[in-house]
């Protein structure tokens, strides 16, 4: 069985939201480790990726490293604030992923008992 596209699309969608998050997550978990360098994820690299696999999603997170955070002496560029805020919008973006699939499946199930 094939998966729709726009089914694939918000497949991809979530994967990309969760592996930031655990990116993010990460981030903060580094907050006091000498020489950590802050990594976030190029969405659209990445949903290129998950749209071209298809049914396939093993995606490995396109991650970059931030430029242009300042570096404390320790060599650590983890700003807890912005991670904190980057946490909270990926999760909006997650939950809001999920009410498409949502919608998405109301909108197969109403199709399916309407087509009887």
């Amino acid at each position: 069985m094939t998966t729709p596209p726009l089914m694939q699309l918000l497949q991809g969608y979530l994967k990309v939201t969760s592996d930031r998050q655990q990116l993010v997550a990460s981030n903060i978990a580094n907050v006091d480790t000498p020489g950590y360098q802050t990594k976030d994820i190029n969405f659209q690299a990445a949903m290129q990726q998950a749209v071209s696999q298809g049914n396939n999603l093993h995606l490995e997170p396109a991650s970059i490293e931030v430029e242009g955070l300042p570096t404390r002496p320790d060599g650590n560029n983890v700003n807890v604030d912005r991670e904190s805020l980057l946490l909270s919008q990926t999760q909006l973006q997650y939950q809001m992923g999920v009410q498409l699939i949502k919608s998405e499946f109301h909108r197969l199930l109403t199709a399916i008992k309407d087509g009887n």
